[in-house]
């Protein structure tokens, strides 16, 4: 395994316990039991759990069912909705094409993350809402109508709402207006602006931060970081995507948070512990645990 493959080295313990309010262990290497424990021993000792598809939520709700310290959630990422209408075959499963299913199919699945929305180790609807960067305008009817059916399926189990935007901020924003958001809502890897992250400060989102915010291309992250109110600000891995710096490229995992939350700290001009205090609560907060 060259340097570049190989995981990056476990960071300094953080001091105040943090969750990864955002990871998708499934999609990791290694089992489970010593993705967490690796974690735990840095000082993160609670994850999110999220679902992307049927299969992965139903993943995601058995993982946190065995496991005190992984919570889920569920839902149908805004790239698998087209998929399951039109059969895209560059959807988000990785389960390869498959042949349309038209609305019928989307409402069977969206009635399945429903029932999975139910169970009480699920503690949030998503990742759910818009991305126009991977699904073009074709897409774009089954993304809003999932998107606003998992707003209500949210509201209806009071389970918090967690939020996929790429490339559709406006959207995004009109559709929560329109619907009415839930009273917890998450916009996970949070991808706005300094403007936008006041938008969502007025609204009472969360935003929650990923590795990218250590980009050296991302200074409009570090800037909404700057105008985001602490009492709103998560952190995340979005595991195994988006490693931060200086392992940008490497797998990525709950382990690597202390990486992402430091660097969150020096560009926020708070204490570390500070930080961590605020994203623990903030996190048990936003999910109800």
């Amino acid at each position: 395994m060259s340097p570049k493959d190989a995981p990056p080295p476990l960071p300094e313990p953080l001091r105040i316990p943090v969750a990864d309010s955002h990871t998708h262990l499934d999609m990791q290497d290694g089992t489970v039991e010593a993705g967490l424990a690796k974690a735990a021993s840095v000082g993160v000792t609670t994850v999110v759990q999220v679902g992307c598809d049927l299969k992965g939520s139903q993943w995601a709700a058995d993982t946190a069912a065995a496991h005190e310290s992984v919570h889920a959630t569920v839902a149908l990422h805004p790239n698998e909705a087209p998929r399951i209408v039109h059969g895209d075959p560059d959807g988000w499963s990785r389960q390869g094409a498959r042949q349309p299913l038209g609305d019928a199919g989307l409402d069977e699945a969206l009635a399945e993350i429903d029932r999975l929305a139910a169970l009480p180790q699920v503690k949030g609807v998503g990742e759910t809402g818009l991305d126009y960067f991977r699904t073009g305008p074709e897409g774009k009817a089954a993304q809003e109508k999932s998107f606003r059916a998992h707003i209500e399926i949210a509201k209806r189990h009071g389970k918090a709402l967690v939020i996929h935007d790429r490339e559709a901020h406006a959207d995004v924003l009109r559709i929560l207006k329109e619907e009415g958001a839930p009273e917890r809502t998450v916009f996970h890897c949070y991808s706005g602006d300094a403007a936008m992250a006041q938008v969502c400060a007025q609204n009472g989102y969360f935003m929650s931060f990923a590795g990218n915010v250590t980009f050296k291309n991302a200074q409009h992250l570090r800037d909404a970081l700057v105008a985001a109110p602490l009492e709103l600000v998560l952190v995340e891995t979005d595991a195994p995507f988006l490693t931060p710096a200086p392992y940008r490229g490497r797998p990525n995992a709950p382990y690597l948070i202390p990486v992402t939350l430091r660097a969150m700290a020096l560009v926020a001009k708070v204490h570390e512990d500070v930080l961590a205090e605020a994203v623990a609560a903030n996190t048990a907060r936003a999910f109800d645990y």
